[in-house]
């Protein structure tokens, strides 16, 4: 059975799971977990994602992120491929370090923010990679001891996740612990790595039950949310894919938004393809990468690879080329 694409939008909470390849250890001593947390706060800027919780374990990582303009594909790409690559070179290995699919699931915020939060935080202890509380109060590679100011971390959003518990910095951080201790016993928690059926119907007695009715609720592995949310965001999802689909019906290719390009900025079409600096030729390439992708729907290593730039290039002509089309008021269809 083929897989499902992945489900985004500009703005929305993502709980990210991704694992070494084989499950194999992605973060071998403190100098690779050190490594990890240098590159993801440029990247976090660049991208403008928030990050309210995250956890490295050996052989994967959990990071609870707010997408900015840019997909959570750009920044996991980016991040993912960056340490990897330094990862490789200091082990003197080569291949693949993550499986090729990553976990990313879409999740209602007024529900599971905080539950999140505390469900990642407590993943070392749950381990066994700190042994009490009190390590975990102080182990650096969560994002609990940065919201207990005990290693700052500047692109973690902290205060985000304290004023859901007091506007007091002292008093939050004090509520903020209790409720972590008040989730160790609750062990694992399957209901939190996706879909939101079990919490919304009642938990997983209520689920059984309503199987054996053969009753059924809006349900999707890569949702985490009550039916009318889960049945709100797939919509929004087949409203964009209907919209590629039906760009493509009408004949607009990759071809039709060059020529769509060089008749906005008067120029020859085969000058759209070509590399260069100059400031008219960027801009056509801007305008190209931001409609093949946000509306064709084209995958940025393509793309890349049709205009023989990276796929990071790719990205930041995507965020050009939105803001030349907003400034300008470019359309790609004639209506």
């Amino acid at each position: 059975m083929p897989r499902k694409a992945r489900i985004d939008a500009a703005g929305v909470l993502h709980h990210i799971i991704a694992r070494g390849i084989e499950r194999r250890k992605i973060f071998i001593d403190d100098q690779d977990r050190y490594d990890f947390l240098e590159r993801i706060g440029p990247i976090l800027e660049q991208t403008q994602a928030a990050c309210y919780a995250w956890a490295l374990m050996p052989n994967h990582f959990h990071l609870l992120l707010r997408t900015g303009s840019y997909p959570v594909a750009t920044v996991m790409r980016r991040l993912l491929t960056g340490y990897a690559a330094g990862f490789n070179r200091r082990h003197c290995r080569h291949g693949h370090l993550f499986q090729n699919r990553y976990k990313s699931i879409l999740c209602q915020e007024d529900a599971y923010f905080l539950e999140l939060v505390r469900y990642i935080h407590l993943n070392p202890l749950r381990a066994r990679l700190v042994n009490d509380l009190d390590a975990l109060n102080r182990y650096p590679f969560s994002g609990h001891s940065a919201l207990l100011g005990r290693h700052e971390q500047a692109w973690q959003h902290t205060q985000a996740v304290l004023s859901h518990f007091s506007p007091k910095a002292i008093a939050a951080r004090k509520h903020y612990l209790a409720f972590v201790a008040k989730g160790i016993d609750q062990g694992k928690r399957p209901e939190l790595t996706g879909g939101g059926l079990v919490r919304s119907a009642g938990g997983w007695s209520a689920v059984s039950a309503m199987r054996k009715a053969d009753s059924h609720m809006k349900s999707d592995e890569r949702i985490l949310g009550d039916g009318d949310f889960v049945a709100q965001i797939l919509a929004q999802a087949n409203e964009a894919l209907e919209k590629k689909y039906e760009l493509k019906a009408a004949g607009i290719d990759i071809g039709y938004i060059a020529q769509r390009v060089a008749h906005l900025l008067d120029m020859p079409v085969e000058e759209v393809w070509l590399e260069g600096r100059y400031q008219k030729l960027v801009k056509a390439r801007s305008l190209l990468c931001f409609w093949a992708v946000r509306e064709l729907g084209m995958s940025m290593t393509a793309l890349g690879r049709m205009l023989k730039i990276s796929t990071v290039a790719v990205s930041k002509a995507v965020h050009r080329g939105a803001g030349i089309a907003a400034a300008e008021e470019y359309r790609l269809r004639i209506s």
